[in-house]
């Protein structure tokens, strides 16, 4: 049993020393946290709890990640993880609610009540880990020393590891010097972490426009000429990326680093065509700016509302063509709408909840344009209808020609029932004034008739 366990530790230590593309310290630059500006007291409770915990049964246990860098910056987190040397197994066992997911890189979630903590093991440096042809690591658990797992982590700035209860930072790569300079660098040789994961690409535009560091130029080099790689990675997983970015509260910037760096082709190619139209830049624009308002007011928002937006000008095109070719109005934009989240299929898998929710905000879109009758009263009492309004005054907003049925609505939404029973009567002529359906194919057949 001894003799194994040797064996174990002296094949990880050869794999450290001879991994050609990793950089390893040995010993980490240990500073007083609270003596950087650190507030501890933002620190969740939950997030303590698991490190006293962990650490009573006699492992390590550090705030690492997003967390720390978020701490250090004067932000409040929105979440905290923790790394550790116990395994998965071992974790489970200390706490009532905890359970293990991933596959292929395998963490535990700890449940405090409503807060979730992501637990996870130092993992290894491996050199013989599974690959795909493309060189992306399939299966990630390997568990390892902290050095290692700090050579492991993407950038310098998310490296750092706090000991809250000791009130000390671990700093392996310099993640504090680089964090005082707002500058993102990867730990490692970049392109060859680019290719262990090529969604680290995605990340690096994320987090410079979420934090607004600077990319260090060797960060930056490879990522032209190895975008292409996006292209390989399972549909969920960009999906799930996606999000990340649309949510961050710095959308508009997290697309405009997309674009810029050209790694939107591996993940929205869409957004050429959207760019080349004035019409679809000014939407898409005002649709991010929104909902980076929103958030900053910490108001909630809707994923199916945001990829409802992304995709709107692809599928007003598409509804306007069919229209043209004299489908009717209604057939022809689901019809449209099934066309585009076919197309993006391919590169994201939109989840089907939220699909659904997409085409019911789009579909509602027509529904507006009926103010008479009992419709108006009817269309309040949809499930979706809040989403649907803001849709409509985000494309009025965003200058599409239905300012009137907007500002219609907007009257009738804030007015007691007698005044709605008024505006009943005042309701815009041709109510929007959006695609109609060509007429040319009726009038042949009416010329032919005659």
């Amino acid at each position: 049993m001894i003799r194994k366990l040797l064996g174990r530790i002296f094949r990880r230590k050869s794999s450290v020393e001879d991994h050609p593309q990793t950089w390893v310290k040995r010993h980490a630059e240990v500073m007083r946290a609270s003596e950087l500006g650190l507030d501890l007291a933002l620190i969740s409770h939950a997030a303590l709890r698991t490190c006293e915990t962990l650490q009573q049964a006699g492992f390590n246990a550090f705030v690492v990640g997003g967390g720390v860098r978020d701490l250090l910056l004067g932000r409040r987190p929105k979440d905290f993880d923790v790394a550790t040397n116990a395994t998965p197994e071992e974790v489970v066992k200390l706490f009532r609610r905890a359970r293990t997911i991933g596959r292929r890189f395998q963490i535990v979630h700890v449940h405090f009540g409503r807060e979730l903590i992501e637990v996870s093991t130092f993992r290894a440096i491996q050199t013989e880990a599974e690959t795909d042809a493309h060189g992306r690591v399939l299966k990630d658990n390997v568990w390892g020393s902290q050095e290692e797992d700090a050579a492991r982590r993407d950038f310098t700035v998310n490296a750092l590891y706090l000991d809250p209860i000791r009130d000390q930072l671990l700093d392996y790569h310099h993640g504090y010097r680089d964090l005082q300079a707002r500058t993102l660098r990867m730990i490692g040789d970049p392109a060859s972490r680019y290719r262990e994961d090529p969604v680290r690409m995605l990340r690096v535009a994320r987090f410079a426009a979420k934090l607004g560091f600077s990319i260090e130029p060797q960060t930056r080099a490879p990522i032209a000429a190895m975008a292409d790689l996006l292209t390989h990675v399972p549909a969920a997983r960009l999906f799930d990326e996606l999000l990340k970015l649309l949510t961050s509260g710095h959308a508009l910037a997290c697309i405009q680093t997309l674009r810029s760096e050209g790694l939107h082709h591996g993940l929205l190619p869409l957004l050429d065509g959207i760019f080349a139209s004035d019409a679809g830049e000014r939407f898409i624009q005002q649709a991010l700016s929104n909902t980076d308002a929103r958030i900053a007011a910490d108001k909630s928002i809707s994923p199916g509302f945001l990829l409802a937006a992304l995709l709107w000008p692809q599928v007003l095109a598409a509804w306007q063509k069919r229209l043209a070719q004299g489908e009717h109005t209604t057939p022809a934009l689901m019809a449209a709408a099934d066309e585009v989240l076919e197309q993006q299929s391919d590169r994201l898998a939109i989840q089907k909840r939220f699909a659904a929710d997409m085409r019911e905000i789009w579909a509602m879109q027509i529904r507006f344009e009926r103010c008479t009758g009992r419709a108006p009263w009817r269309l309040m009492e949809h499930l979706r209808f809040r989403a649907g309004f803001d849709f409509l005054l985000l494309r009025a907003q965003a200058g599409e020609p239905c300012e009137a049925l907007a500002s219609w609505w907007d009257s009738f939404v804030q007015a007691d029932d007698l005044d709605r029973e008024d505006l009943l009567q005042r309701a815009p002529e041709a109510a929007g004034k959006g695609p109609r359906r060509s007429t040319r194919r009726r009038r042949r057949t009416q010329s032919a008739a005659a």
